[in-house]
């Protein structure tokens, strides 16, 4: 499978609770914080909800 590597580039505050939630199961705790995961179609949703939240690039 493909990696990605995702960025939050925006805060969690003002989001929903579910949102930190995903961030969270996404493995990012900060601004900036940048983890490189497997693209599986769960970690593509989860992508996809917070879409405006976050910075995607392909590796």
């Amino acid at each position: 499978m493909a990696k990605i590597k995702i960025t939050q580039v925006k805060s969690k505050i003002g989001s929903t609770e579910r949102q930190k939630k995903t961030l969270t199961a996404l493995g990012l705790k900060k601004m900036h914080a940048s983890v490189e995961l497997e693209a599986t179609p769960q970690i593509l949703g989860m992508v996809g909800k917070l879409a405006h939240m976050l910075k995607v690039e392909k590796l």
